[in-house]
């Protein structure tokens, strides 16, 4: 089984995003919304999560799935791994910002 690797662009958005839903609706609901964006980490494999390529204008080899308000971009590594590259709300300018967390 392939283990889930949270790579630093991904981490920092996890930061913001706990921050953020913590000081809007509270600290319970921060944790269930990033212990809910972990459990779907762990469907990638079994592909309980339906995953898109990402589009070609991105330059990147990897899959996308929505999240609730979010979408997690992520790729096999080398290893076999799945690496979770980045995690963007849907008002986020989406290539230009996966391209600043992928130092594209």
């Amino acid at each position: 089984m392939a283990t889930v690797r949270v790579q630093e662009a991904a981490s920092h958005r996890l930061d913001e995003i706990y921050r953020y839903t913590r000081d809007q609706w509270g600290a319970e609901q921060a944790e269930r919304y990033i212990t809910g964006l972990f459990a779907a980490f762990d469907k990638i494999e079994t592909h309980a999560v339906t995953s898109y390529p990402v589009p070609a204008e991105f330059g990147v080899d990897g899959y996308v799935f929505r999240y609730e308000r979010h979408f997690v971009y992520w790729r096999k590594l080398s290893n076999g791994d799945i690496g979770i590259v980045t995690i963007l709300h849907e008002r986020m300018h989406q290539i230009d910002r996966f391209r600043e967390d992928c130092g594209s």
